[in-house]
């Protein structure tokens, strides 16, 4: 199948554009999809064309939405003295499964990266220092991805929000449960020492 007009390898290579996804799992989801009755292969390109058309970023967070402003910044019940700072909307999903954060959010639509071209400028801060100003938050989580790009973002943030006179966190980092320590990396090691706490009682 080395037919480039081909809609099945026009699939594949739209398919390997997402994050994560390689040559073969492309073809696996592309022959997979391809199998499926007509009726629930459109339902799904509806589902695709309408989540696209209907979703957008919070004017408050920049989380995804379908209503502005959001469901985490309409939320009544939801805390107004902690806000918790990630890099992309989906992060917002990891922490409400844990179902123990119950403040507000606010997405910075990416992380430094000098390589990639995100500088200060792209992270949308001034929203953010503007919130933050206007706002009766007591903490900020700082809670960006434990990479390189992560870290220098968390540092960053530290250093424009040190003036607020707010207590500023960072998530904890270190070895995941059920994990082994023969297989961490010599940073997983050091923030897991780092971030050590005491066995009580």
């Amino acid at each position: 199948m080395n037919d480039e007009t081909h809609p099945l390898n026009r699939l594949i290579e739209e398919l390997k554009k997402i994050p994560s996804i390689g040559a073969k799992t492309a073809q696996r989801i592309a022959f997979y999809l391809t199998s499926l009755p007509q009726e629930e292969a459109e339902g799904l390109a509806d589902a695709i064309k309408e989540a696209k058309q209907s979703t957008f970023h919070c004017s408050i967070c920049n989380s995804l939405t379908h209503v502005n402003p959001c469901q985490y910044c309409s939320d009544l019940n939801r805390s107004d003295e902690i806000l918790c700072i990630v890099e992309e909307p989906f992060n917002i999903y990891s922490i409400e499964k844990t179902g123990i954060f119950n403040g507000r959010y606010y997405v910075l639509l990416g992380a430094l990266s000098p390589l990639k071209g995100v500088g200060p400028d792209e992270l949308k801060t001034g929203k953010l220092l503007k919130r933050i100003k206007e706002g009766n938050f007591k903490e900020v989580i700082i809670a960006t991805n434990p990479t390189v790009e992560g870290e220098s973002t968390a540092v960053y943030l530290a250093k424009i929000l040190k003036d607020f006179k707010i207590k500023l966190t960072r998530l904890a980092m270190g070895l995941p449960v059920g994990s082994d320590i023969d297989y961490a990396d010599q940073v997983t090691i050091k923030k897991a020492l780092e971030g050590r706490t005491e066995i009580k009682d």
